[in-house]
């Protein structure tokens, strides 16, 4: 089947001026998880979080990237308001979380997390990097990705927080992982 030149073959990276172009998977407040199926060319309903707990930001991926963990680099992107299942963004990376996930009975995997600004955001608009962010956004973003992989019998280390030039760094070598692959 042909694959969606939008969603998975997007170059999402501009050199020159540092903006990424990411693709929404699930929005802002959104208890429901979604995930993109590359096979079926659509967003499918993977998790239903409990009662009170929803995402804390947009949540998406990295087009043409591959991660450790078989899927895309995953981002979590800063903005006004929640953005639509599907959508594309440009945005600036602030940084990452570098992070590593384990299922009961596996190996530890490598699971990172950019976390980015829209570029057309208001709110934290002056934000250049994760330490621009108020004191609690980062370690409240940390408390769910540990929180809601609990919720899946999964466990989640923060293994340390980088700035934007490392975070290209894994847009990068996560590009050249699904040249490699594709």
């Amino acid at each position: 089947m042909a694959r969606h030149k939008l969603l998975l073959e997007l170059e999402p990276y501009d050199k020159e001026t540092g903006v990424l172009r990411i693709v929404i998977e699930t929005p802002k407040g959104s208890r429901n998880k979604y995930d993109y199926d590359p096979d079926t060319d659509t967003f499918e309903l993977a998790k239903v979080l409990p009662e009170g707990m929803n995402f804390p930001f947009d949540f998406g991926f990295v087009p043409s990237t591959l991660a450790e963990d078989g899927d895309p680099l995953d981002v979590l992107v800063l903005m006004d308001a929640p953005a639509v299942p599907g959508c594309t963004l440009k945005v600036r990376a602030l940084g990452a979380i570098e992070a590593r996930q384990k299922e009961n009975g596996s190996d530890w995997i490598r699971n990172d997390r950019v976390i980015a600004l829209a570029e057309n955001a208001r709110v934290h608009e002056s934000a250049r990097r994760l330490d621009d962010l108020g004191p609690h956004v980062l370690k409240d973003i940390k408390e769910f990705f540990t929180n809601y992989n609990k919720l899946f019998d999964k466990k989640f280390e923060c293994i340390k927080d980088v700035g934007p030039k490392r975070a290209a760094r894994l847009i990068k070598d996560a590009q050249k992982l699904f040249r490699k692959k594709h």
